[in-house]
């Protein structure tokens, strides 16, 4: 295959995927890995992606590196089928009776809507469209915090806000995130949110960070954790497999759907 050819298609993949592992576009295109790290270096001179660590990444998400989270309608409208894949997973782990945290985020209303319509339990969370899609549920029971609100996820946050969760001990916890990756850890990109995360997982008895593949590599600007933290991560098989592996070896799960 020409150079030509092979960047015309990890273009593609990479637009696509949003960010890949080098071994898995070695493995799609059926040339060695420093073939693709060649290419990816080409490439990213030319100003048609980005490199970053054991991959390479779309421009569509290196915008959001730094700091600046795409809208929620479209991120709602970004990788629906895994997010809802995710969703059922998460909402698969949830028992009746159950004192349930789902936090902010498009994958966490899929949580919200997965779950059971005779759902007997009560879910707390700092975000009002989980909270909507919860109540429609005739069984289950929803609690908010105070806060200021911000627009689009419609999430709490705010002193008012973690004083609500320091007095909840959830008996699960389902975590929103911008990004994963073993070094930097769990991250996300609003600061003002970042301690009532803290505060849910510190009190929830066992917690999961909830992260599509594109969000695999990413890095927000502000820490929630570090992947061990977690009892697990759950996302989908487009996540790089590199990186999966790599977080796995920080004592993290990685429950791939």
């Amino acid at each position: 295959m020409l150079p030509a050819e092979r960047h015309r298609r990890i273009s593609a993949v990479v637009d696509r995927a949003g960010t890949i592992s080098t071994e898995a576009l070695a493995d799609q295109l059926q040339v060695s890995a420093e073939t693709v790290r060649r290419d990816l270096g080409r490439m990213e001179r030319r100003g048609i992606l980005r490199r970053v660590r054991g991959g390479a990444a779309s421009l569509a998400v290196v915008r959001q590196f730094g700091g600046e989270e795409a809208s929620f309608a479209d991120r709602t409208a970004s990788h629906p089928e895994a997010k809802a894949a995710i969703g059922r997973a998460a909402a698969a782990l949830v028992e009746n009776g159950a004192i349930v945290a789902i936090d902010i985020g498009t994958t966490a209303v899929q949580i919200a809507h997965a779950l059971p319509r005779d759902f007997r339990g009560t879910v707390v969370t700092p975000s009002l469209q989980v909270a909507r899609v919860v109540s429609a549920l005739p069984r289950a029971g929803v609690l908010l915090p105070g806060g200021r609100l911000r627009g689009g996820d419609l999430a709490c946050s705010g002193p008012e806000t973690v004083r609500f969760f320091a007095g909840i001990h959830p008996d699960i916890a389902f975590l929103g995130c911008g990004g994963v990756d073993p070094a930097a850890g769990v991250t996300d990109y609003h600061y003002e949110e970042i301690a009532t995360k803290e505060r849910i997982l510190a009190n929830s008895a066992c917690v999961y960070a909830i992260a599509d593949g594109s969000k695999w590599g990413r890095v927000a600007g502000y820490r929630v954790c570090a992947p061990g933290d977690c009892t697990a991560v759950i996302t989908d098989g487009s996540a790089a497999a590199a990186l999966v592996a790599a977080v796995g070896e920080t004592g993290c799960e990685v429950l791939v759907v």
